[in-house]
C-alpha cells in the first residue's frame, strides 16, 4: 500500500493536466479561436521553445523560450492597443497544443521524460490564466497602468512560480520520500536564476505586444535564445568539471587502494542523506565532490590499508590521511569548500561541518556493510548507532537509516 501512494501521486499531475486540456479543448472547438493571428503567433513561439529545449538532470527550465511565450500569452491584456479576448480555455489549449507539437521530435528521439514536463507546463499556465484572464477580460485592470500594472504582473508571476515549484516538489517527494519542505525550498532557490529571466521576459513580451503588436515577439526572443545558448555552454563546462572529479576519485581504485565503486557509492548515498537533512543544492554539490574524493589521501600511503577501510584505523592515522587528501584536493583546483570537508572528515563530529559528518558516517557504513557480507547493512547500522556520539553524529546515522528504509537506493555492493 505504501508503494501505491507514490505511484498515485506521480500520475496525478499528468492525469489532472490531461483532463484539464480535454475540458478546455471542447469549448475552443465549439466556439473557435478568438483573435486567431495572435493565438497562432504565440503558439508558434511556444512550439519553437519546445523544439529548442534541452534535457538533463540539472536543468531547471528545459524550454525557457516556450515558458516565456506561454506566460506572455497568458498575461496579454492588449494587442497593439486593442483588447485581447482569449480566455482561460483558449490559453490552455493553445499552449498545450503548441507544446505537444514542439515535443514530437524529442519523443521520437527518446530525449528524456516529456509527459511530466508538459503536464507542469499546462498546469502552471492554467493557474496563471485563472488568476489573470477572467478579470482582464472583464476590464477590471483597464485603469491599471504604469507601476500598478507591472506590480500586478509581478504578483501573478510570483504566485505562478510558487505553483510550479509545488508541482515539481510534490512528485519528487512521492518518488524519493525526501522531506517536502527542503525539496520545495530547493526548487524555489533553483528558480532564482533562469526562471526569473523567463518570468521577466514573459512580462516584457506581454507589455511590448500590447503597445507594438506581434512584431515585438521576434525582437524579444533573441536575448532569451542567447541566454539559453550560454546556459548550455555553462552546463557543458559543469559536466566536464564533474567528470574530471569523478576521474580523480577513481585514482584510488585504479591504484588498488580502495574497492571498485566505493567512492561512487559513498557519494550517491551521501547525497541522499544530505537531501534528507535538508541541504541546499550548492551544499549537496560540495558534499558529492567531497564524498567522491574522500579517500584520495590514501595515495600517499606506502602500504595500502586492507580493502581501503579507513574507519577501523586509529584516529591519528585517519586525520593524517584526511589532511593529505585535503592538500591533494586543493592542488587540483577544486572548490576550497570540498577540501575543507575532506580534511575534517576525521575530526570529532561536534567540530565537523555537516557535509563532513555525512561523509564520515556513510563511508563507515559502506565499509562495515561490505565487511559483514550478506545482510551486513543492518549490522553496520547497529554498529554506528552503538558507537559513541563523538565518533558518528546521531542525527546523520538516523537520516541514513531513513534513506535505507525508503529503499530508494540499493544496498552497498561488495567491492
Amino acid at each position: 500500500m505504501r508503494r501505491l501512494v507514490p505511484v498515485c501521486v506521480r500520475i496525478l499531475v499528468p492525469l489532472c493536466a490531461g483532463f484539464l486540456v480535454l475540458g478546455c479543448l471542447v469549448p475552443v472547438l465549439w466556439s473557435g479561436l478568438a483573435q486567431r493571428p495572435v493565438a497562432l503567433a504565440f503558439g508558434a513561439l511556444v512550439a519553437l521553445g519546445e523544439l529548442t529545449r534541452r534535457s538533463g538532470a540539472e536543468v531547471r527550465e528545459a524550454a525557457p523560450l516556450g515558458a516565456a511565450g506561454a506566460l506572455a500569452y497568458t498575461l496579454l491584456a492588449d494587442v497593439a492597443g486593442q483588447p485581447a479576448h482569449h480566455g482561460v480555455a483558449q490559453t490552455v489549449t493553445v499552449v498545450a497544443a503548441a507544446a505537444l507539437l514542439g515535443s514530437v521530435p524529442h519523443v521520437a528521439r527518446g530525449n528524456g521524460p516529456v509527459l511530466g514536463h508538459l503536464a507542469r507546463r499546462v498546469l502552471t499556465v492554467a493557474f496563471a490564466a485563472v488568476c489573470f484572464r477572467p478579470l482582464s477580460n472583464q476590464g477590471v485592470f483597464e485603469d491599471w497602468s504604469g507601476p500598478a500594472h507591472a506590480l500586478l504582473l509581478l504578483a501573478v508571476l510570483a504566485l505562478t512560480t510558487l505553483c510550479d515549484a509545488v508541482l515539481a516538489a510534490a512528485p519528487a517527494h512521492a518518488r524519493t520520500g525526501w522531506p517536502f519542505g527542503p525539496l520545495l525550498r530547493e526548487e524555489l532557490r533553483g528558480m532564482v536564476g533562469i526562471t526569473s529571466a523567463v518570468c521577466a521576459t514573459g512580462a516584457v513580451m506581454a507589455l511590448a505586444v500590447a503597445v507594438a503588436g506581434l512584431w515585438a515577439l521576434p525582437v524579444l526572443c533573441v536575448p532569451l535564445l542567447l541566454t539559453q545558448l550560454s546556459y548550455r555552454r555553462y552546463a557543458a563546462v559543469r559536466a566536464t568539471y564533474r567528470q574530471t572529479i569523478a576521474s580523480l576519485a577513481r585514482a584510488t581504485e585504479i591504484a588498488g587502494y580502495t574497492p571498485a565503486g566505493h567512492a561512487r557509492r559513498v557519494a550517491r548515498l551521501g547525497v541522499a542523506v544530505g537531501r534528507d537533512l535538508g541541504l541546499s543544492g550548492a551544499e549537496l554539490t560540495v558534499l558529492e565532490y567531497a564524498a567522491l574524493m574522500h579517500d584520495i589521501g590514501q595515495l600517499s600511503l606506502v602500504d595500502p590499508v586492507p580493502a581501503g577501510a579507513t574507519a577501523a584505523l586509529p584516529v591519528t592515522e585517519q586525520r593524517r590521511i584526511a589532511l593529505l587528501g585535503g592538500a591533494v584536493v586543493r592542488q587540483t583546483g577544486v572548490d576550497a569548500a570540498v577540501a575543507v570537508v575532506v580534511e575534517r572528515q576525521a575530526d570529532p563530529c561536534r567540530e565537523q561541518p555537516v557535509a563532513a559528518r555525512i561523509v564520515r558516517v556513510v563511508n563507515a557504513y559502506e565499509e562495515k556493510a561490505r565487511e559483514a557480507g550478506p545482510g551486513g547493512d543492518l549490522t553496520a547500522l547497529e554498529e554506528l548507532r552503538l558507537a559513541t556520539a563523538g565518533d558518528y553524529a546521531p542525527e546523520v546515522v538516523e537520516a541514513l537509516a531513513r534513506v535505507l528504509a525508503r529503499g530508494s537506493l540499493t544496498e552497498p555492493a561488495a567491492g
